[in-house]
């Protein structure tokens, strides 16, 4: 089988996309146990007589496709499925996967991710190849698909999954919780968080339905300090178009988290997340505008990472600028003197597997995009940002796309101008801000 992404080596496979994903699992939180059965829907893209699904510390009972038990094999996090027969491109098969054991994380060059126990509840870290410690996935952003994901699991604990709640069920022995996303995302924002959880809408008047589960006691504190999300939201519909999906949400687990993670249409965040400062401010609107860059609009291969999170730190000095705060041009001004500091010897639309997390690149990425806005001033700027992500909505974007649709509409060369910031390794200088009206 070959590489399909030089970032993730051992992950993805460029043979088959999974159209839907339906995950039945039973958790048992004492013994951190899970055990599920995935029926995946599967759409052939190459001919091919079997297919290699991604799967972590967890064994395979059975598997069967189109019905009928097949062979299969598990090595170093694969799982190889036969086939019945020789398949063509186009065609479609429906392999379910009976699996159990005890999720952990993966190690990997970027920490440990995937499914992590907590001291009460769980939750999934999925960026970048996380997925496939919890379920059989064809594991990379390329694969965007829809999912049901049924949890069984203790009575006194909520589970939050993507989509929309559809059902919860009592049963012998807990709840079970439903929860159906219609619209795609990549297998990375995938996720099941497990905890004692209030879960209710968030009080304010944004026209975007938001919903918070919190630890009970802490539910009131965490509801107060993310009412700012109504207007954060707001600012960015302003500059990014309307917001992508039905609602957005938070969970804030009853741990302190050391970053927060992005999921689709919510994010999560730590307790230590929401203190009164900027720090924690400017990381509450850096998870919100990733379900525009990142979720709706997601990137095929990993060295495109800096279009999810340059324009998720632009994210950051927009919404000081729009509470009367530093003014983005400010924050890229002393974003510049700082990484000019640094050693010169990351790529930003090429940095190496090791190296696509690095905090360069969030910065650099955000002061591409402060060049952007510079050099075509803010009414263009809004247009080109708000067309992204309306032509790519629910669907995937690159740096080419991206340069051809600069170039598109606005006259520039984009190459040109944002090329330095893309491809060279030296840091580039930022442009002279436009004279103020």
């Amino acid at each position: 089988m070959t590489v399909f992404d030089p970032y993730t080596p051992q992950s993805g496979s460029a043979d088959f996309t999974v159209e839907h994903y339906d995950l039945d699992l039973d958790y048992r939180l004492g013994p951190n146990r899970l055990a599920g059965t995935a029926t995946l829907t599967v759409r052939v893209l190459e001919d091919l007589r079997a297919l290699t699904l991604d799967l972590v510390g967890l064994g395979v009972d059975r598997v069967r496709v189109e019905g009928q038990r097949a062979r299969y094999r598990q090595r170093a996090g694969r799982l190889l499925v036969t086939l019945p027969a020789q398949q063509a491109a186009g065609d479609r098969l429906t392999v379910e996967v009976r699996y159990s054991g005890t999720p952990a994380p993966r190690m990997g060059a970027w920490g440990d991710v995937g499914w992590e126990e907590l001291n009460d509840g769980s939750l999934v870290a999925g960026q970048p190849n996380g997925s496939a410690t919890w379920y059989p996935v064809n594991d990379h952003p390329a694969h965007k698909a829809t999912y049901r994901i049924s949890v069984l699991t203790d009575a006194d604990y909520t589970v939050i999954a993507n989509g929309r709640l559809a059902s919860t069920t009592r049963a012998s022995r807990g709840t079970r919780w439903e929860w159906v996303s219609d619209v795609p995302l990549a297998p990375y924002v995938a996720s099941v968080q497990i905890g004692r959880f209030k879960l209710s809408d968030l009080p304010g008047d944004g026209e975007v339905p938001q919903w918070l589960a919190a630890p009970r006691l802490g539910w009131g504190p965490a509801a107060l300090s993310l009412k700012k999300q109504h207007a954060m939201l707001e600012a960015f519909q302003d500059w990014f178009g309307p917001y992508p999906f039905d609602a957005y949400g938070v969970v804030v687990t009853a741990e302190t988290l050391d970053i927060p993670l992005e999921s689709q249409p919510f994010s999560i965040l730590g307790v230590n997340h929401l203190r009164p400062t900027w720090e924690s401010e400017r990381l509450i609107a850096h998870e919100l505008s990733h379900q525009w860059f990142g979720n709706s609009v997601s990137i095929r291969r990993w060295k495109d990472l800096w279009l999810n999170e340059g324009f998720a730190c632009y994210a950051e000095w927009l919404w000081s600028e729009q509470k009367g705060s530093k003014s983005a041009a400010d924050w890229a001004d002393e974003t510049q003197a700082m990484l000019a500091e640094l050693p010169q010897d990351l790529v930003l639309a090429d940095p190496g597997g090791p190296d696509m997390f690095d905090d360069r690149l969030y910065k650099r990425g955000a002061l591409a995009v402060e060049t952007l806005r510079r050099t075509v001033g803010d009414t263009t700027f809004r247009s080109v940002c708000r067309e992204w992500c309306w032509r790519n909505k629910h669907g995937h974007g690159d740096t080419d796309a991206f340069l051809d649709l600069v170039d598109e509409m606005t006259g520039i060369e984009a190459r040109a101008v944002l090329g330095p910031w893309l491809f060279d390794a030296q840091l580039p200088t930022l442009p002279q801000r436009p004279p103020v009206a």
